[in-house]
């Protein structure tokens, strides 16, 4: 008994009718064989052979043409919907890295800047905290009572 193995997706396999030329092929090669005929019926002058009507409908056969031709198994045509729905398809970007967070950003000041601050004589606040500030100390230390509040660290010294 002679056995066939059928392939496991059926939908992939597209049918040829005439040749090498599959459905879609051959409507994209007939269309412009209606478009042709509308053409020369409906533009003016009527029913008769004109040099523009001959041009429009030699280029819309050479793009239908070109349409129909097949590269890495898939048509023209679906390359051009595919690169047109990715060109297309919404920008949401869930991750930015180029926001601000956790990085040290020096802002240099321009000329004007640096002119008006020296005319304004700014005072600079020295910094007051000590880098070498024990927490641990400061939690063990019975006459200071920590508090956390809205507006930050309150100690309170217990007389």
């Amino acid at each position: 008994m002679k056995t066939t193995t059928i392939p496991a997706q059926i939908t992939t396999v597209e049918d040829t009718i005439a040749g090498n030329l599959t459905l879609s092929q051959i409507l994209l090669l007939i269309a412009p064989v209606f478009g042709s005929t509308a053409v020369y019926a409906i533009l003016p002058p009527n029913m008769s052979m004109v040099l523009y009507k001959l041009i429009l409908m030699i280029s819309v056969s050479v793009v239908f043409m070109t349409l129909a031709i097949r590269i890495r198994g898939k048509l023209v045509v679906n390359w051009l919907k595919i690169m047109t729905e990715y060109a297309l398809r919404p920008h949401t970007y869930v991750f930015n890295k180029n926001t601000s967070f956790s990085r040290e950003i020096e802002k240099q000041l321009t000329q004007k800047v640096v002119a008006q601050v020296k005319n304004k004589a700014v005072i600079k606040k020295k910094n007051t905290t000590n880098k070498d500030f024990d927490f641990e100390t400061l939690a063990r230390d019975e006459r200071v009572n920590v508090r956390l509040t809205k507006k930050g660290l309150l100690l309170v010294k217990n007389i």
